[in-house]
């Protein structure tokens, strides 16, 4: 597994990490015994960043990776981030308050069984407070020794660089995949300049970008996906239509759709991380398995051509879905 910068100053970690998104029941119904064999795997395929946040199943993910880690004894394996600033009790709603945030933290602590989390992100922004009081507040749990290296999920560029004025940003964390690649607008540059790493999360574009993207029926189960404008019709045939010539590109390359879909990624700089999450073991040695790709320019070319900038049928978010995320402008 080659090895990347988490932050200008941060750890050296696996190119691809992992996201327990999955250990919550987003895509479906997870159990603890095939969240457990998930992490046995990351540590034979030599996944050292797994990614979790304190509102992922309300709290379960966390728990089952502090859980994970406490059986396992020693010196935790991984590099862990966990997020905050989603409150879901009484209602769902933003929330920076530094004495939530404060809460929350000692909360995280708590179940992931840690002493300090290695990268703490805020994971939604609440206008009502302003980013460089956040970022003050994020770097006061760095000075009291909970939290390593801070970062945002889901910001532009501009409020990148007003919290960097702050503080370090170790880590911006996007949607990036060769379904999304609105971060090329200033984000990707933008972390770049400033030493942060760029997470990126549904790097297979919510299965999209794979040999067995979910179909109209499987979405319709799903909360997110039922409603999400990619996954709905007449999106869902056309973005399915698109995916039938990756796949094809994909097996005459030997690969699967996803390794190719996680290699291309890598290729945008040495500063992006994508955070891969799934329930299956085979699926995650494909992800993992792009880490080993060396892409040419011919190669980048082909996938290009097949999967041109702007492919993707509908919006990335519905309006609800948009609530929070800062658009690239």
């Amino acid at each position: 597994m080659q090895q990347r910068k988490l932050g200008a100053d941060g750890p050296m970690v696996s190119a691809v990490g992992y996201g327990a998104m999955s250990f919550a029941d987003f895509y479906g119904p997870a159990t603890e015994e095939g969240s457990m064999a998930i992490l046995d795997a990351c540590v034979e395929l030599g996944v050292t960043h797994v990614d979790t946040a304190n509102v992922y199943g309300n709290g379960r993910s966390e728990t089952w990776l502090g859980k994970w880690l406490k059986a396992r004894g020693g010196r935790p394996p991984f590099a862990i981030a966990t997020k905050v600033g989603i409150q879901r009790d009484p209602e769902r709603r933003f929330n920076n308050d530094p004495d939530h945030m404060r809460e929350q933290l000692d909360g995280s602590l708590q179940r992931l069984g840690v002493e300090a989390i290695d990268l703490y992100y805020v994971h939604r922004r609440d206008t009502a407070h302003e980013i460089e009081d956040v970022t003050e507040t994020l770097a006061s749990f760095v000075k009291a020794g909970k939290v390593k290296a801070i970062g945002y999920s889901e910001i532009a560029p501009s409020s990148l660089r007003r919290a960097a004025a702050i503080h370090p940003i170790a880590a911006v964390q996007s949607e990036y995949s060769l379904a999304t690649r609105a971060p090329e607008l200033g984000l990707v540059q933008a972390c770049q300049e400033l030493g942060a790493a760029l997470v990126a999360f549904s790097p297979v574009g919510r299965g999209l970008l794979t040999d067995r993207p979910h179909s109209l029926e499987a979405c319709r189960t799903m909360g997110f996906m039922k409603n999400n404008p990619r996954f709905v019709e007449p999106n869902h045939s056309a973005n399915l239509a698109y995916n039938a010539k990756f796949r094809a590109l994909a097996a005459d390359m030997g690969v699967a759709a996803a390794s190719l879909a996680i290699a291309w990624l890598l290729k945008q700089g040495e500063h992006v991380l994508p955070i891969p999450g799934t329930r299956s073991v085979k699926h995650l040695k494909e992800c993992v398995a792009g880490a080993e790709m060396d892409l040419t320019d011919g190669d980048m070319a082909r996938i290009e051509s097949v999967l041109p900038v702007g492919w993707c049928h509908g919006d990335r978010y519905n309006a609800e879905q948009w609530e929070a995320p800062e658009r690239y402008c």
